[in-house]
């Protein structure tokens, strides 16, 4: 397909042609004014489920803070880092940023707690997984056009969606089945842009997790100064800002921290694709190995970070009390509405099958997948709550 738009500067012959797809699902005239991507992004932004991540947990549930991340800010941060590593390794930042912006799209409400309950759930048909839930919005849940259902996204942003994590050897269920109609070449690495934008989230997430944990006073800095690069940067700001308060410190400590990692990231990738020399996109995607990856030292200080916050903000009592409420009320979300689907919305009744089967399990879960942490509790208090009202 012709470019719709040029592009602001120069791309590697490695990226991602900004106006050129392997093409949609549903064939549709290009959009005049914008590449592909740029259509991908803006349909992903104006979607329900993207607005539906200002309400869903990350590690806090909502209502327990105006400033701690929810999905929302945290697809934006993703967003912002993959803009800028894409840029300084001269890939495609559009495609890019739509990824980074429908990653989790699936995720269900109450954070990793609710996507363990809804697996749990699910054991016997299928299971739950966020990262194929965002491909099932992406194509077939969002409902706003005429022509089709989902968001008839471009052949290259549902292959990095779906290999958010990597090559996908033992696809779940609705991945398989939406490959078999629209081969995503599930067997081989992603684009350079889709390896970004997975690295971009653990950057984010490693990041804000530790500016959180301080916000809730989880932690201190002086508990983070024995981590590699953590404290590097704590020291930085020390020696550039003396005397400094502690606020401000952890806000420069922070910004210090994610600069070393995106520097490393950039680092290692322009290394390894120095050293591959891929020649086109596809080239990429034959390697048979990432190209977008932090160095060994950098993994390292990454996997050690990670363990600090599992034992001291993941596994603190507040989080694993918020957990194990957050849990039940999905399960017990999930239990009544597939044993009596005749009490889901009129609307979802309709594609329900009989209660118990694997038709209604499916349809429940991508109810509940769907819900925002509020509606998820006002509907558990409909269901189960005597005194409360029952309309939605």
């Amino acid at each position: 397909m012709p470019d719709s738009a040029p592009y602001p500067h120069p791309l590697a012959p490695y990226a991602v042609p900004p106006g050129r797809t392997r093409g949609r699902l549903v064939p549709e005239p290009e959009s005049e004014g914008r590449g592909p991507f740029q259509r991908d992004r803006d349909r992903i932004v104006h979607s329900t489920a993207f607005r539906r991540l200002k309400h869903k947990t990350q590690v806090f549930v909502v209502h327990e803070g105006d400033h701690y991340r929810t999905r929302l800010t945290h697809s934006l941060e993703v967003a912002q880092i993959a803009r800028s590593v894409a840029r300084r390794l001269s890939l495609n930042e559009d495609l890019a940023e739509a990824l980074a912006l429908a990653h989790d799209l699936g995720h269900p409400p109450f954070g990793h707690a609710g996507e363990e309950a809804l697996n749990a759930a699910m054991a016997g048909f299928g299971g739950f997984d966020h990262n194929a839930q965002a491909l099932k919005v992406v194509t077939l849940l969002e409902r706003r056009y005429g022509a089709f259902d989902g968001l008839n996204l471009a052949w290259e942003t549902l292959e990095g969606l779906a290999k958010h994590n990597g090559p996908v050897t033992d696809p779940p269920p609705y991945v398989a089945a939406f490959a078999a109609r629209f081969d995503l070449d599930l067997a081989g690495h992603a684009s350079a842009e889709a390896q970004v934008a997975a690295l971009a989230d653990d950057v984010a997430y490693t990041n804000h997790d530790l500016d959180d944990g301080l916000r809730a006073g989880l932690f201190t800095l002086a508990d983070l100064r024995h981590l590699p690069l953590v404290g590097e940067a704590i020291g930085e700001a020390e020696r550039a800002y003396p005397g400094l308060g502690a606020d401000r410190l952890h806000h420069e400590t922070i910004r210090r921290l994610i600069n070393r990692m995106v520097a490393d990231l950039v680092a290692e990738s322009a290394r390894r694709l120095d050293a591959a020399a891929p020649a086109s996109a596809e080239a990429i995607r034959r390697l048979g190995a990432p190209v977008v990856a932090f160095s060994a030292a950098g993994a390292a200080a990454n996997a050690t970070i990670k363990a600090f916050l599992f034992a001291r903000m993941y596994r603190h009592f507040r989080v694993n009390r918020m957990t194990s409420k957050a849990k039940r009320v999905v399960r017990e979300l999930f239990a009544g509405l597939l044993a009596e689907p005749n009490c889901l919305p009129t609307e979802w009744q309709e594609e329900a099958g009989a209660p118990g089967d694997a038709r209604t399990a499916s349809l429940v879960c991508d109810y509940i997948a769907g819900m925002t942490d509020r509606f998820a509790l006002d509907e558990h208090r409909r269901l189960f709550d005597l005194s409360a009202t029952t309309t939605a």
